[in-house]
């Protein structure tokens, strides 16, 4: 009998399998054990997932000039004239007015869909437009689990259809109801991609199971594990003795490290931009100076994957003739409109990701941007001093926990920190304030999965 676990995760995601001896993470072709959440449709409803995805949309974008034209959807009546004659014979007549819909790029050579765990708990978001389509919500994520099944199959050599499927304690959405129906929307589309028999867990305890397996404690105590990933921040206390645990707790909201990734792109790029430059221009013969207007380039510089929407004359205009004015902000207006031009979003997020990974190891590194011709040197107390509203929060949902679990701190036995985002010092050295000695961390990036793997070979089931 085999265990199968899907750690379908907001960044990224991951399937495990365990015959009650051997725990093994499956290997992705192209991305190792760590399957980008990500899945591009061509104009052809072509699908690619993964890395690849990620990778053919960076490719195609880049310095493509981008034509928004807007969509005309059709006519309507527009006022009515009253067209009165001296002889006091009316006609009333409607003019006929076109109706144009959004904007739309007419040249874009395919869709990139992130982040789509986001959306599933929100009921009005029942479909997503793909260039002429309307397209489910759960066909979206569909390719995405049936390659994880597809490649978990070609390990095993046999086919699966019983799985246990991780979800976080809460989805991310304002909606009361938004759990069931991120999980009923899930459920569907793990049965279209072939999972037949699906059980849902709560990420944080699978990872609770898959450290208590690895350590192969047989005493007695109470665990508080930590699940701080892409999307979400996920806690659950646990008490054990031997191989049997009882959930005490679970806690969780939408923080992750992607947040936080746009958080060190406000901080740290966007004055490199030309946020907070003065734009001097003439009007009506006289010289008017306001702010650049920033907030007009933010979302689609934040959100990579709509990066290229800006390459339009009425955002690049404006940077021409900055440009053209020379002086110290002119540098700061050629790199905002290069990364306009070549699509560099995704480039900065890279190099994001790779300095804070960096700074778990080091007290100091460099954001090293190339296309930008940016290095920018950044410590690790710069670090902690964006993230002080993050760490309350985190200090906020641990009290939180411990409450619902009627637990003190003193009596919590170990703290299992495990998550991408888990790995930040700020996040390891708050914990070890809390519970001095006691921390301990857990496989960052498979240990969801790992655990409901074990979990669903034991046909464990938790309700929260």
């Amino acid at each position: 009998m085999i265990g199968v676990g899907v750690d379908f995760g907001t960044t990224n995601s991951t399937i495990a399998w365990f015959d009650g001896e051997r725990l093994q993470v499956v290997q992705f072709t192209g991305s190792g054990a760590i399957l980008p959440t990500a899945i591009h449709l061509s104009r052809d409803y072509v699908g690619t997932t993964g890395i690849e995805a990620i990778e053919r949309y960076v490719l195609e974008n880049t310095a493509r000039l981008v034509h928004m034209v807007p969509e005309i959807l059709g006519q309507s009546a527009g006022e009515i004239a009253d067209n009165s004659t001296p002889s006091d014979m009316i006609e009333l007549s409607t003019s006929r007015n076109l109706v144009f819909g959004p904007l739309i790029d007419h040249g874009l050579p395919g869709r990139l869909f992130l982040g789509l765990k986001r959306l599933l708990g929100n009921a009005a978001v029942e479909r997503l437009w793909v260039f002429n389509r309307p397209y489910r919500l759960v066909a979206l994520l569909t390719p995405l689990l049936l390659r994880m099944r597809e490649s978990l199959e070609r390990e095993l050599l046999a086919p699966v259809v019983n799985v246990h499927v991780g979800r976080p304690v809460n989805f991310e959405g304002a909606d009361d109801n938004r759990n069931a129906v991120a999980v009923q929307r899930l459920a569907e589309a793990c049965q279209h991609a072939g999972f037949r028999q699906i059980e849902f867990y709560p990420e944080p305890v699978a990872a609770t199971i898959s450290f208590l397996w690895r350590q192969r404690l047989r005493s007695s105590g109470t665990v508080l594990t930590l699940d701080f990933g892409g999307g979400t921040l996920d806690l659950s206390v646990v008490r054990y003795v031997g191989t049997q645990f009882e959930v005490l707790a679970t806690a969780g909201e939408d923080l992750g490290g992607d947040r936080i990734d746009q958080l060190l792109f406000r901080r740290l790029l966007f004055p490199l931009l030309g946020e907070g430059e003065v734009w001097r221009r003439s009007v009506d013969g006289r010289v008017v100076e306001t702010l650049f207007p920033f907030s007009d380039y933010e979302e689609g510089i934040l959100n990579w994957a709509i990066t290229h929407t800006l390459n339009q004359n009425k955002y690049k205009s404006k940077l021409t003739e900055l440009i053209a004015r020379g002086g110290p902000a002119a540098v700061k207006f050629e790199r905002l409109k290069d990364l306009i031009n070549y699509n560099y979003s995704y480039n900065v997020y890279s190099a994001i990701k790779q300095a804070k990974a960096e700074l778990s190891r080091r007290e100091a590194t460099t954001i090293d941007i190339p296309e930008l011709n940016l290095k920018i040197p950044f410590t690790r107390l710069e670090f902690e001093q964006i993230l002080p509203e993050v760490m309350a929060r985190l200090g906020q949902l641990i009290h939180q926990v411990l409450e619902g679990a009627a637990v003190s701190m003193p009596a919590i036995d170990l703290v299992v920190r495990t998550g991408g985002s888990s790995q930040i010092v700020a996040v390891a050295k708050l914990l070890e304030e809390l519970f001095p000695g006691r921390v301990t961390e857990h496989d960052p990036f498979t240990s969801v999965a790992g655990g409901l793997a074990i979990a669903n070979y034991h046909r464990m089931r938790l309700a929260i």
